[in-house]
């Protein structure tokens, strides 16, 4: 499966800012719960992890994939993908975030083909830097298309 297979419709956007982490969390799995994919005890529980040990799943420099065990309610596998034009502190180091990788994993296996794609993409600084500087979610889609 390509990449861009993982993201139902419409879950790549861009956002202006987020008022805080918990805004930005919600950002990125809003697509995903709309869609089925996710249920909002999901969200909760990773906006309660998050509180409870901090925010784990930073990546890298402003890239997060938010997440949480598949027991917490994620339904079907799929990602979703929102860029904040202005970053956002997350955790108490207020580690800045621009880049959300929602992830929703059925279980635990499901999901290694999206997380390897995503890998391979986030291997290559230019195409980080190139999501990351992204104007529309049509630029956005481009990139991860190549995937």
């Amino acid at each position: 499966m390509r990449l861009i297979d993982y993201f139902p419709d419409a879950a790549i956007s861009i956002k202006d800012s987020a008022d805080d982490w918990h805004q930005a969390i919600d950002y990125s799995m809003e697509v995903l719960l709309q869609k089925g994919y996710v249920t909002s005890s999901y969200i909760d529980a990773i906006k309660f992890t998050t509180q409870e040990t901090g925010p784990y799943y930073i990546l890298a420099p402003f890239v997060a994939m938010p997440h949480a065990r598949p027991e917490c309610g994620a339904i079907k596998t799929g990602l979703s993908l929102t860029l904040l034009k202005n970053s956002v502190d997350f955790g108490e180091s207020k580690e800045p975030v621009k880049l959300l990788i929602g992830l929703s994993a059925a279980d635990s296996d499901e999901h290694i083909g999206a997380i390897q794609a995503l890998s391979e993409m986030f291997c290559e600084e230019e195409k980080i830097e190139a999501l990351l500087n992204a104007d529309t979610a049509r630029q956005l889609m481009d990139i991860i298309t190549q995937e």
